[in-house]
């Protein structure tokens, strides 16, 4: 059997504080709905028999009933294949959810909070959904794979091996307790990075999020694909990028910069690919007063959708010193503190400059 794995999608996600360019957000909803369509476009291309949705399909707090029906017609497509959904954190099995009260196609089928198997021909698929924004124990430690001979699937919204105490709020499962249990295929959600390959014979994967959400989730995104033959020993995955955007950050050095313009000129003429989003982090010794917002009035490179400044003032302490001022007496005693100090004394030391300097502005 065919089947496409994704997960994370997170419909009318908000994108608060991605940018600070206007209508981003509006243009990565409108990419969600575009990527999401080349996902049905393959599934018809490729004949596929399954579709796995492991959570955070939409975001319950904003979706709109728009968007839902956007979703519904695009899954009335693909009528031959099964389309199977494991509600999560952000979009839980509530009452007042679209899950809940909306009428799907009839080749959708969405988990809820008891482990469920449905049998398909050949193979049993199990499945769970969140019924809350949280979920500390789904059960399946319980669970026993019943038929052994089947090809036997999970469709499961979880975070394997959650250590802190936020993680175990996400229904937090033990790789070693889920591997024990012996699927065939584990199609998981929630965790947006990419999570195959990379051990021997891995059943336990992660698609990551479909559209990128933000520079916590750099790189390609995606959907799993894959071919499973319990009989004839056939197991094969692969991983197709699909995001028309790809969030990067770069590292600039402003400390041989000598001007605001100088900056926003080196800026423009920056070559970024057009599939790139990028975030901006200005390191180094400024020797000029920094306004952000400013920058992104004259910046024509559109690519740029965020700066953040991480520079420090470049002070002459030795000049300073020579001052008969407030000033000049503390750079003499920072002076003396450098002299004997470590690399993590250091950074203390000019961190605590710049604030005392600009505190005596």
């Amino acid at each position: 059997m065919k089947f496409v794995h994704i997960a994370d999608i997170h419909f009318d996600s908000p994108f608060v504080n991605l940018s600070d360019r206007e209508n981003l957000g509006d243009m990565k909803r409108l990419e969600q709905r575009r990527v999401f369509k080349k996902v049905i476009e393959y599934i018809k291309e490729n004949d596929v028999d399954f579709l796995f949705i492991a959570g955070d399909l939409y975001e319950q707090q904003y979706i709109r009933k728009s968007t839902i029906e956007y979703i519904n017609e695009l899954f009335k497509e693909i009528p031959n294949t099964k389309i199977y959904i494991s509600p999560g954190n952000h979009d839980p099995y509530i009452k007042s959810s679209f899950y809940y009260q909306f009428q799907w196609n009839e080749n959708v089928h969405i988990f809820s909070s008891k482990i469920e198997k449905i049998t398909e021909k050949d193979m049993d698929i199990y499945g769970y959904g969140f019924d809350d924004f949280y979920c500390t124990d789904c059960g399946i430690e319980n669970l026993e794979i019943e038929d052994k001979e089947k090809t036997n699937i999970l469709v499961i919204h979880s975070t394997i091996d959650g250590a802190n105490l936020e993680e175990k709020q996400y229904n937090s499962i033990p790789r070693k307790l889920l591997e024990e249990k012996g699927f065939d295929y584990a199609a998981t959600g929630h965790i947006h990075k990419l999570d195959y390959h990379t051990y021997e014979n891995q059943r336990i994967v992660y698609p990551g999020s479909l559209v990128s959400l933000g520079f916590d989730e750099l790189g390609e995104h995606g959907m799993i694909v894959g071919e499973i033959e319990k009989q004839k020993k056939i197991f094969q995955i692969q991983f197709i990028p699909l995001s028309e955007d790809n969030f990067e950050e770069i590292e600039f050095d402003v400390t041989n910069i000598i001007s605001k313009d100088e900056l926003i000129e080196k800026l423009n003429d920056l070559e970024i690919a057009d599939n790139q989003l990028i975030k901006i982090i200005l390191i180094g010794k400024r020797n000029f007063e920094i306004d952000r917002y400013e920058i992104y009035k004259l910046l024509t490179n559109e690519r740029i959708i965020k700066i953040k400044d991480h520079t420090k003032i470049q002070y002459d302490l030795e000049k300073i010193a020579n001052d008969y001022t407030l000033k000049g007496l503390f750079a003499k005693e920072i002076l003396k503190e450098k002299e004997n100090a470590g690399e993590e004394e250091l950074e203390i030391i000019e961190k605590a400059v710049e604030i005392a300097f600009e505190a005596l502005e």
